[in-house]
């Protein structure tokens, strides 16, 4: 089984996506979409596969959203992935893509919604944060 999750390893949602990830048992293909974006088909596919509109995945803070006008809600699809496509930092992240289906992970344990194990037990975030999978009690 294939699991490939588009990483950046500086973004602390992104890291915990992919703790998360291997604590379900995966070894994930890691794809640093910084450094190697995917393709804007494959993007545009993720993006509609993932139920999310291409302004949903688009990333705002700390990118040059606002410098490029892309704030402007007349700019079409097609002008957005241009601009996804030129500046791979207005991807949002991490997306991640199981046969499962893909899913932006925001916050980190959606992605447990398309993992094949996601019985990954008590898992605490970088921040601290305890996520307990559905159907976790403590006893």
């Amino acid at each position: 089984m294939t699991i490939t999750i588009y990483h950046n390893p500086d973004c602390g949602t992104s890291r915990n996506t992919l703790a998360m990830i291997r604590a379900s048992g995966e070894e994930p293909e890691i794809i640093e979409y910084l450094k190697d974006p995917p393709s804007r088909e494959r993007l545009k596919t993720m993006i509609a596969e993932a139920g999310l509109t291409v302004r949903q995945a688009i990333r705002q803070k700390d990118t040059p959203y606002l410098e490029l006008g892309l704030d402007d809600e007349s700019l079409s699809d097609d002008a957005l992935l241009d601009a996804m496509q030129a500046h791979p930092i207005l991807i949002n992240r991490p997306f991640v893509v199981t046969p499962k289906g893909v899913r932006l992970s925001r916050p980190s344990e959606v992605v447990l919604d398309i993992l094949p194990n996601p019985s990954i037990g008590e898992f605490t975030k970088e921040d601290g944060e305890i996520v307990r999978p559905k159907g976790l009690t403590l006893d």
